[in-house]
């Protein structure tokens, strides 16, 4: 049996659905199940975890949560501890992509992957990308003032991002899971057993590129303009971001910038039956359909 934690979130939600659609003995764990026939996984209460985790072959274990590091730390050993003492065969983790060496995010999924090596039972790794979705969230940020201005403004300097589409990475995840839980139902040692696939988007963003998308969104031509870390900064601050958010947002945007955020060769498209989703296909439709939207200001 598969379980997959985080199952009510949106990259988990996806797993879960994927698994089930294909027919795979799966159940999903989320921290209030309430009537649904989900197991309580409350990585703030390590007491549930080693219920949750009896009898499960395949755990994907989705990295649990975006808060400080000593929060997340705590949350993964007493999952990779619980899923030892019940006997877990196999954990599937999604941690981050090597080009995200240098985040601030980083620390805690590469001390989560040793921590992983040193368990008892077979791992893979998802080095997973940054998603499309943070990226058209960005953009979407921006349309309004693209729109009024004719401007967007960011703190990319002249590097390019790149994202995947996190259906993309939903897809891989339970294509692995489900592969490792035949495995072991015949027998045999999954074949994903001991691997780190490196999951980074195949398409990298700039500046430049987004504004393009917004001048084809909102009906006027659009340019980019960089803006400094220290107005970000301020920015994230005044409207009421945690510290730990506003020091991850930095970071990111500070590797960007840097150029340390482009494409990197991806073990993706190889373990996708189709071609990985147009990341600017993405960003293009989600400007549309803000522009579209009843009361939208984001066309001018």
């Amino acid at each position: 049996m598969i379980l997959v934690t985080g199952a009510s979130g949106a990259l988990g939600g996806l797993v879960l659905h994927r698994l089930a659609a294909g027919g795979a003995p799966v159940v999903g764990g989320t921290r209030a199940p309430g009537n649904s026939s989900a197991r309580q996984v409350d990585f703030d209460r390590p007491e549930t975890l080693r219920s949750a985790f009896a009898g499960v072959d395949v755990l994907v274990l989705v990295s649990a949560g975006f808060a400080e590091d000593d929060v997340v730390l705590a949350r993964h050993g007493a999952a990779v501890d619980a899923a030892a003492s019940a006997g877990v065969r196999h954990v599937v983790y999604t941690s981050l992509a090597g080009s995200g060496e240098r985040l601030s995010i980083a620390l805690a999924h590469r001390w989560t992957e040793a921590r992983l090596g040193g368990a008892p039972f077979h791992v893979t790794v998802l080095r997973n990308g940054l998603y499309a979705e943070l990226l058209a969230g960005i953009v979407l940020a921006g349309a309004e003032q693209a729109a009024a201005t004719g401007v967007f403004a960011a703190p990319w300097g002249a590097g390019r991002l790149a994202v995947v589409a996190r259906e993309d990475l939903a897809d891989v995840a339970a294509r692995v899971a489900a592969q490792s839980d035949a495995d072991l139902a015949g027998g045999a040692r999954s074949r994903h057993a001991g691997r780190t696939y490196e999951l980074e988007g195949v398409t990298a963003v700039s500046g430049a590129d987004v504004a393009a998308i917004l001048s084809a969104g909102v009906g006027r031509p659009v340019r980019y303009q960089p803006v400094s870390l220290a107005d970000v900064r301020a920015a994230l601050s005044a409207g009421g971001a945690e510290p730990y958010q506003v020091a991850h947002t930095i970071s990111m945007f500070a590797n960007l910038g840097a150029g340390l955020l482009d494409r990197r060769d991806s073990d993706l498209p190889a373990l996708l039956d189709i071609e990985p989703r147009p990341v600017r296909d993405l960003l293009a439709e989600a400007v549309a359909a803000l522009t579209a939207a009843p009361g939208s200001g984001a066309r001018g």
